[in-house]
C-alpha cells in the first residue's frame, strides 16, 4: 500500500485511515442488488460490478448489478431510498447525487438524512478530453475557440447533475465563455458521442476515461485535480493552463449507500467487506490503472466526507446562480 501515500500527496479527496471495523457475522439473508444510478461502461457501473464480484462469493448469494439511468442518477438514488432497509439492496453513489444534486436540483424526491454512507469506493480527478479531430492542443486554444464561437460550440457530459457537468460550468464561468451543453445518460454514451465527433469536449471521470486516453482516441488537455496525475505526467493541472483557471480544482468520488433506516450492524458489517476488498492488491492495481486511489475509511469517516462535499457544491452552485427542475 506504499503507492497509496504518494498518490495522496496529489490531494484527491482520501480519507483517514481509519480503525476498520472487524469484519460482523452478518450475511444477507438472500439476494442482493446493487443499483447503479448511471449508465453501463462508467466509473460508477465499474465499481457496482467490481463490488458484486467481491461481494458474491464472500457472501455465497446471487449479487447482481442494476442500471437505474436518468436525471443525473437521481432516479436510481430515489429507488434506493424507497428499497427495505434489509441489506438486499446497496447503492452505489457518486458526487453527482449524492452531494451535487442537493443543490442543483429544486424539486429533488430525497434527502441526504434519507441515505446512510457505507464507504468510500475510489476517488480520482476528472480529465479535460477533445475529439482527435478538434485543432486545439491545449487549453488555451480552446479556450480561444470558445470565446470566437460563443454559445456554439457542443461539449457532453454524462448527465445534468453529474460532476461532468458542473466541472465544464465551472471551466466556462472562469473563462467567461459560453458553450452548448449535451448531456447522456452515462460514461459510455458521452464517450460515444465524443469519438463519433458530435461534441468538442468531455470532462469525464479520469477512471473511465482513461482507456480512450491511453488509446489515443481522445487528446487530454488538463486534469482537473490540483497538481498533475501520475499517470498522464505531461498533462498539465487545469490550474497550470491560463491564469483565469487558476484556482480551478475538482475531484470526484464514488461509494456505497444504503436506505437510512439500516441497522447499524449491518452497515458495519458492509463497511468491513467493502474496506476488505480495497485492501487488495489486485484492487490497488486495478485502481491505480483506472488512475484513482481506494478511499480506505469508516462509515462515520464516509459520512463526514460526504457531508463536506455536500457543502462545497452548494457554495459553488450558489455563487454561480444554478438549479434546475430534476426530471
Amino acid at each position: 500500500m506504499t503507492n497509496l501515500s504518494r498518490r495522496a500527496a496529489l490531494a484527491l479527496p482520501l480519507l483517514a485511515a481509519p480503525a476498520i471495523a472487524r469484519a460482523q457475522s452478518w450475511r444477507p439473508p438472500g439476494q442482493v442488488r446493487i443499483i447503479v444510478p448511471a449508465a453501463a461502461g462508467g466509473t460508477t457501473d465499474i465499481m457496482g460490478r467490481l463490488l458484486a464480484q467481491f461481494l458474491q462469493p464472500r457472501w455465497g448469494t446471487p449479487v447482481v448489478v442494476e442500471n437505474r439511468t436518468g436525471a443525473g442518477g437521481t432516479i436510481g438514488t430515489v429507488e434506493a431510498v424507497r428499497a427495505r432497509p434489509d441489506g438486499l439492496t446497496l447503492l452505489m453513489g457518486n458526487i453527482g447525487p449524492q452531494a451535487i444534486g442537493y443543490s442543483l436540483f429544486r424539486n429533488l424526491q430525497y434527502r441526504p438524512e434519507q441515505l446512510a454512507p457505507i464507504a468510500g469506493t475510489i476517488a480520482g480527478p476528472n480529465v479535460l478530453v477533445v475529439n482527435n479531430n478538434v485543432p486545439a492542443q491545449n487549453v488555451a486554444q480552446l479556450a480561444a475557440m470558445l470565446r470566437a464561437k460563443p454559445g456554439e460550440i457542443p461539449y457532453v457530459s454524462t448527465g445534468v447533475g453529474q460532476s461532468t457537468h458542473l466541472s465544464p460550468v465551472l471551466f466556462l464561468q472562469m473563462l467567461n465563455a459560453q458553450a452548448i451543453h449535451v448531456p447522456t445518460r452515462g460514461s459510455a454514451p458521452a464517450q460515444i458521442e465524443l469519438l463519433a465527433g458530435n461534441v468538442t469536449f468531455l470532462i469525464d471521470n479520469l477512471t473511465g476515461i482513461m482507456g480512450h486516453i491511453q488509446g489515443g482516441r481522445v487528446r487530454a488537455l488538463a486534469v482537473t485535480s490540483k497538481e498533475r496525475h501520475p499517470l498522464l505526467p505531461n498533462v498539465p493541472a487545469m490550474r497550470e493552463t491560463m491564469p483565469e483557471l487558476a484556482n480551478y480544482e475538482v475531484n470526484t468520488w464514488f461509494g456505497v449507500f444504503v436506505q437510512a433506516a439500516m441497522p447499524a450492524e449491518i452497515i458495519n458489517s458492509i463497511n468491513a467487506d467493502v474496506m476488505a476488498m480495497l485492501a487488495m492488491p489486485e484492487t490497488v492495481k486495478r485502481f491505480e490503472e483506472l488512475g484513482g486511489v481506494p478511499m480506505i475509511g469508516s462509515p462515520q469517516q464516509f459520512g463526514a466526507f460526504v457531508a463536506s462535499e455536500i457543502t462545497k457544491w452548494s457554495d459553488v452552485i450558489k455563487k454561480e446562480g444554478l438549479q434546475i427542475d430534476a426530471s
